[in-house]
């Protein structure tokens, strides 16, 4: 039966209209889905970390291996594009073995090794991709023949496998689409995955077409419609016209308990935990005092948030790495909220009277009104926090310049310590640099223990690496751990994934081949 949405096929056909999207046709089964944002970012996977891309690029694109679909276990890595692969007794060379006949979208081709080998280069230069540092222990990439690559490390890596999963840099992209598209594959991505683009229409939705040829079988769905609504009135009002069938959340109790109250709907929670951090950048007054800094961290109510966001989707942090996480500390040393101790800290720093932090902030709602409680905690501590608010691409554009005092910023990663140590608090991801990520603290203080850990062999050893690490950044005040909340969706009943959905990297629910209306 022909599926387009909830309600009678020619109401929802004249608010798809007026909206300006393509209608489908009669034949087609099409998923309308919606998320909080008001544009594409980017659909070019080694380039964009923004919440709204990643949903959209998990359904177009593969990698050597995965995730089985609603699993966030590393020991349910499986293969995907690779049918299997081995490794050297010492883990640092590693081959893996394609599949044939899987073929890109579009009209470009069976993907080989050349597509591999050029997707990791590409993914571990600074220059085309966000996520270099996840790579930089590769010393080559070949391919052998057209169906097999071979894999060497300058030295052992906590998760070989895990930076070829299909996340970020591990997604494989068309060579032939990259050269050929030039900076229009930002928004005509080519990749493998069970969905092709098809049409993208600016600040109102990206089209998407099953692929047809997809290895693992033709999808179910024809088509899937990624709409663009950055109000949380207008999309949680498009899901109860029967506008949409899959809506992106609002992370908190309220629109929580709302959806539960919805007819026929399933409410999905599910990890993994996108941990928010204010990340303090110490080369800039007043944050290069570590009592500011400090001052900060005491005026900060974890509990307050997780009242105010909710206790169903949120969670205090335990450490700078999401609790959880394979080398996650849950003991660490976080500093507690203290209002008497952030007041007299300021004084001791000189600033009895207070003290101002300016900071670019995204327009995101459900960033902005956990940083608005924020400000208003720093506020009773006598730290003003100004706000330049701005759209969610700018926001990310603009905190990689370094244009900001502080930086609220909240993100998942694969669930090893690794990650987020790597990332946020290494010396060599420190935005502005060659390798910059996503350092907007310029913390160096543990690249010690986070390069030891990396190549470090014995378990124990490992972990208690991790450990003093998150000890000496805690310590520093590079940052502040806020809390962590889960991810929160909803979709019509009659809409079945095709899988038990636990977690998902890529911050929403995989679209599969699977995936369908009963």
């Amino acid at each position: 039966m022909t599926h387009i949405g909830s309600a009678a096929r020619a109401a929802v056909l004249g608010i798809v209209l007026a909206a300006g999207v393509t209608a489908p046709a009669a034949s087609e089964m099409v998923l309308n889905a919606a998320m909080g944002a008001a544009d594409l970012g980017s659909l070019d996977p080694h380039r964009t970390a923004s919440t709204q891309d990643k949903a959209i690029i998990g359904w177009m694109f593969n990698g050597l291996v995965r995730f089985k679909p609603g699993s966030l276990n590393p020991a349910d890595i499986e293969p995907d594009i690779a049918e299997r692969w081995e490794s050297s007794p010492d883990k640092k060379t590693w081959k893996f073995f394609l599949r044939k006949g899987v073929m890109f979208h579009g009209g470009y081709g069976e993907l080989t090794a050349e597509d591999v080998v050029f997707s990791i280069e590409r993914a571990a230069n600074p220059k085309t991709s966000a996520f270099s540092s996840d790579f930089r222990a590769i010393e080559s990439i070949t391919a052998i023949d057209p169906y097999t690559v071979e894999v060497k490390f300058k030295n052992n890596v906590p998760s070989p496998l895990g930076i070829f999963t299909n996340f970020q840099g591990g997604n494989i992209v068309s060579k032939k689409a990259v050269e050929k598209l030039g900076d229009e594959f930002r928004s005509k991505a080519v990749g493998t995955g069970p969905f092709a683009y098809s049409e993208y229409q600016r600040n109102q939705a990206v089209t998407l077409v099953g692929h047809k040829e997809y290895f693992r079988g033709k999808p179910k769905l024809d088509k899937v419609v990624y709409r663009y609504i950055p109000s949380d009135a207008s999309r949680d009002l498009a899901y109860q016209n029967g506008e949409v069938d899959l809506i992106y959340g609002r992370a908190d109790q309220r629109w929580v308990e709302r959806m539960k109250s919805q007819p026929k709907t399933v409410l999905q929670i599910f990890g993994p935990g996108e941990l928010g951090h204010l990340h303090l950048n110490m080369t800039k007054k007043p944050l290069d005092d570590l009592r500011v800094r400090q001052a900060i961290a005491h005026a900060v109510d974890r509990g307050q948030l997780v009242k105010f966001r909710g206790a169903s989707v949120f969670r205090p942090a335990v450490s700078i790495v999401p609790e959880g996480y394979l080398g996650t500390d849950e003991n660490a040393p976080l500093l507690q909220h203290d209002l008497a101790k952030a007041k007299a800290l300021l004084a001791e720093a000189g600033h009895k009277d207070g003290v101002t932090i300016k900071a670019i902030q995204t327009s995101q709602p459900s960033m902005l009104t956990l940083m608005e409680v924020v400000q208003a905690q720093l506020k009773r501590a006598g730290i003003n926090l100004q706000f330049e608010v701005v759209d969610h691409p700018t926001f990310h554009a603009q905190i990689r310049k370094d244009l900001s005092d502080l930086v609220y910023y909240s993100s998942a990663r694969f669930p090893i310590a690794d990650m987020h140590l790597t990332q946020y608090f290494h010396s060599r991801s420190i935005v502005g640099t060659p390798t910059g990520v996503t350092n907007f603290s310029h913390c160096n203080v543990a690249d010690a223990e986070i390069d030891a850990a990396r190549v470090e062999t014995d378990p124990a050893k490992q972990l208690e690496l991790w450990k003093v690490a998150q000890r000496k950044v805690i310590e520093a005040v590079c940052g502040v751990p806020l809390v962590a909340n889960t991810q929160v969706w909803a979709h019509r009943a009659n809409f079945d994934l095709g899988y038990e959905l636990k977690g998902s990297l890529s911050l929403g629910p995989m679209l599969t081949e699977n995936s369908t209306f009963k």
